[in-house]
């Protein structure tokens, strides 16, 4: 998805830049880049974070770097930050989100007689789009409001320029944007996490399409937020870090209740409850906590050297990661009834695998409960999965497998009490080798969270927009 940092100080900045961006890395898989904006002028670098940390490829770098204000990225696919030159100033620029819509923009935009310089591969990168489109206006915000109205998906975007920072949220608040202060320094982050170590304490949730300026004068607030919020609800269940908040709920908080809501919905009689690392375990922490049942690590995470298992692009690498970073212990598992929280089954392909490996260790039964109910629509509006196509996601291939063919729109199969619903969580249990398989309700899923349903994105469970 990626993940975006800025500071404005009245010292230097760069510790808290390299820090503050470098507590999103759990947010992107291919490219970290800070820019810093002093006397001299912009400093850039960008760095490929596809095999390797993001804080052991700057360590270097921020030796180099000064100045009281800059942007970080961590970034899902593209070169990040960009400096641009335009009738506007030059300006350093990163975003976050999905355009759907680029082609038809750039298009439009070649016609205009613009060019592009910026590739990655073959395609456009979505940043340059967003500049160019911000270019054509005669001021920041309305370049920004521009690029809010055009975008097909969501774009939120942190601007560097000789004075300040100019900070906007997707206009329907897709992703979170986080405003914290210390004396003589401002941040704003995706992450709040990345605010308690750094001595900034939260004191605004942007709202949704909303625009802010920081210089040294303060916030200045430019476009107020509008009325319609729908933040990815797939923030608290997966991507987000526990010990973030948005829109005041935290993370970790949401995930011991979504496994409460499990449990209050269950009644299985088992020996250990467990969650997959890592985002798993609160969801079984809450589960646990409502059974009244031992709660252990029957697989434990190696993290010294292995990575996300998402991060590769290969989906063969990804498996072999996703192996090596989880160990079995034999004595937590041998003659157990074992029942697994998961945050969400995406694709199954590495889930299969950790089944089996339970059974092979001894395990009597394996039971598991995602947090979500099953994923049957690709996500429309970020970049929260590396599926190429909606038959890689779980509910989707089981449709296919059920009635040999893909749905246009499978929505008949998204209702817990139907048959057709059953019949598509079946198919995932068998081809998992699961004993039992139940997932989380939307229902409760939305309880667990604590906003009304209408100010979430629900889309890839219930394909409602």
């Amino acid at each position: 998805m990626g993940g975006l940092f800025g500071v404005f100080s009245n010292t230097d900045c760069v510790e808290d830049l390299f820090y503050g961006t470098d507590y999103h890395s759990h947010l992107g898989t291919k490219r970290g880049g800070l820019a810093v904006k002093n006397s001299g002028g912009f400093q850039r670098f960008i760095k490929d974070i596809s095999t390797s940390q993001f804080r052991s490829k700057f360590d270097r770098d921020i030796k180099k770097m000064h100045g009281n204000k800059g942007i970080g990225v961590i970034s899902d696919y593209e070169d990040q930050p960009l400096i641009i030159s335009s009738h506007l100033g030059t300006f350093a620029i990163s975003t976050v989100g999905k355009i759907n819509n680029i082609e038809e923009l750039a298009n439009e935009a070649l016609e205009n007689g613009t060019h592009f310089s910026e590739m990655h591969g073959s395609e456009i990168n979505p940043t340059e789009m967003v500049a160019t489109i911000i270019s054509q206006e005669n001021t920041f915000e309305r370049g920004i409001q521009k690029v809010q109205n055009m975008v097909d998906g969501s774009c939120t975007l942190l601007i560097l320029k000789d004075e300040g920072i100019y900070a906007a949220r997707d206009k329907y608040g897709r992703t979170p944007l986080v405003i914290g202060e210390k004396p003589g320094s401002y941040a704003v982050a995706m992450e709040s996490c990345a605010f308690p170590n750094l001595g900034f304490e939260i004191t605004k949730y942007m709202g949704p399409g909303e625009i802010i300026y920081i210089d040294n004068n303060g916030i200045e607030q430019l476009v107020p937020p509008g009325d319609r919020l729908q933040i990815c609800s797939f923030l608290w269940v997966y991507y987000g870090y526990p010990a973030s908040n948005y829109e005041g709920i935290n993370v970790e908080a949401v995930r011991y209740r979504c496994g409460e809501c499990l449990r209050k919905n269950d009644d299985l009689d088992i020996d250990l409850i467990a969650g997959i690392p890592d985002s798993g375990t609160a969801h079984g922490l809450g589960y646990a906590n409502e059974a009244k049942i031992p709660y252990a690590r029957p697989f434990v995470k190696y993290t010294p050297t292995w990575p996300r298992s998402f991060m590769p692009q290969e989906q063969e690498i990804r498996d072999t990661v996703a192996k090596m970073k989880l160990i079995p212990i034999k004595e937590l598992i041998a003659d157990k009834r074992l029942l697994f929280c998961e945050d969400s089954i995406v694709r199954g392909t590495q889930l299969i695998r950790q089944v089996e490996r339970l059974f092979e260790s001894g395990a009597k039964e394996v039971h598991m409960r995602p947090a979500c109910p099953p994923l049957v629509y690709g996500c429309k509006f970020l970049n929260f999965s590396r599926s190429r196509s909606e038959l890689d996601l779980a509910g989707r291939w089981a449709i296919k497998e059920l009635i040999g063919q893909d749905l246009e729109d499978p929505k008949e199969y998204t209702d817990p009490e139907s048959d057709k619903y059953k019949a598509m969580v079946n198919v995932i249990r068998e081809k998992l080798h699961l004993t039992t398989l139940k997932y989380q309700r939307l229902e409760n899923l939305v309880r667990a969270i604590g906003l009304p349903k209408e100010k979430l994105c629900t889309y890839c469970w219930d394909g409602k927009e």
